[in-house]
């Protein structure tokens, strides 16, 4: 399923099941094909290791930044007022937690810790930059018509 970019009745409307698929689908499948490169370019680099490490990253990002996009489709379908500080807490929980792995992982020497953070750092953009595109394609109904009002 493709976003129309230009439909003639202007962006496409959701509700927050379907934003939350979509977000799944393009940020994750743009996380995953950067990876992938991360991957390759891991082993080009730094051999097995450098490969490891990529891969491990992009893992982390994939799932906690699946998990955050659930929990916060969760909330806004059930007590939208609260999306906003379930979206900063979500995100300051991964980004702390991504943080926390960069420095439990500092001195290992089971991968390269240097591709490992820069993987790291690469989806995180890569990730908040598709779900943005994906907002921005998309309009969301903040008012569910013929809902209570």
């Amino acid at each position: 399923m493709s976003i129309p970019l230009t439909p003639a009745s202007g962006p496409p409307v959701h509700t927050a099941a379907s934003i939350d698929s979509l977000v799944l689908r393009w940020a994750g499948l743009a996380t995953l094909a950067v990876g992938v490169i991360a991957v390759i370019i891991g082993f080009a680099v730094s051999g097995l290791g450098g490969g490891v490490g990529a891969a491990i990253a992009v893992a982390i990002v994939v799932v906690f930044f699946s998990i955050g996009q659930l929990i916060l489709g969760s909330v806004l379908r059930n007590n939208p007022q609260m999306a906003m500080t379930v979206a900063l807490m979500t995100y300051l929980v991964k980004i702390g937690v991504l943080f926390v792995f960069i420095i439990v992982f500092a001195d290992t020497t089971l991968f390269d810790t240097k591709v490992f953070a820069a993987t790291v750092v690469v989806c995180t953009i890569v990730w908040t930059s598709a779900e943005v595109w994906v907002f921005s394609r998309t309009k969301v109904l903040y008012v569910e018509p013929g809902g209570p009002a």
